[in-house]
């Protein structure tokens, strides 16, 4: 009798265990991934991805300090940070002249000689990268978000 009732409460175990796994499977499936930024991989994939004209004159030094002045200008637009919460909720929505004005705008400021070719090559092929991560939404219309 006692071996019935162990038996049967390890079938009542195993099949509550299974339910609620079995559910949370089916949540996180359902859920997109997350899109996760790394700094060092963004640099390499976004260098790996420049024209040869381009990757031929920076550095692996200066696409990071492209990227990084990138982020600066997209984290004062509201978007999230590391584990912190977007500044505002909703859709941070940018124009790539303006990212690129304030790329360049960092750059003359500390008499760095990147060119607007390169700038823009460098951010066309950092958006490559946030897409291929998954973090960029669709195309907002003119019309605003």
């Amino acid at each position: 009798m006692v071996v019935l009732y162990v038996v049967v409460s390890l079938a009542v175990v195993f099949l509550i265990a299974a339910v609620v796994v079995g559910r949370e499977a089916r949540r996180l499936d359902a859920a997109p991934p997350a899109a996760v930024f790394d700094l060092d991989e963004a640099t390499d994939w976004v260098a790996n991805h420049l024209p040869y004209e381009v990757s031929a004159v920076l550095s692996f030094d200066d696409v990071r300090r492209i990227i990084e002045w990138n982020l600066e200008f997209l984290r004062a637009k509201g978007m999230a940070a590391g584990e912190a919460a977007p500044v505002e909720a909703g859709a941070v929505v940018v124009g790539p002249e303006e990212v690129a004005d304030y790329v360049l705008e960092k750059a003359r400021a500390v008499d760095s000689p990147y060119s607007e070719e390169q700038v823009a090559a460098v951010l066309d092929a950092q958006f490559g990268y946030f897409d291929a991560i998954g973090a960029i939404g669709p195309e907002v219309s003119g019309d605003g978000p």
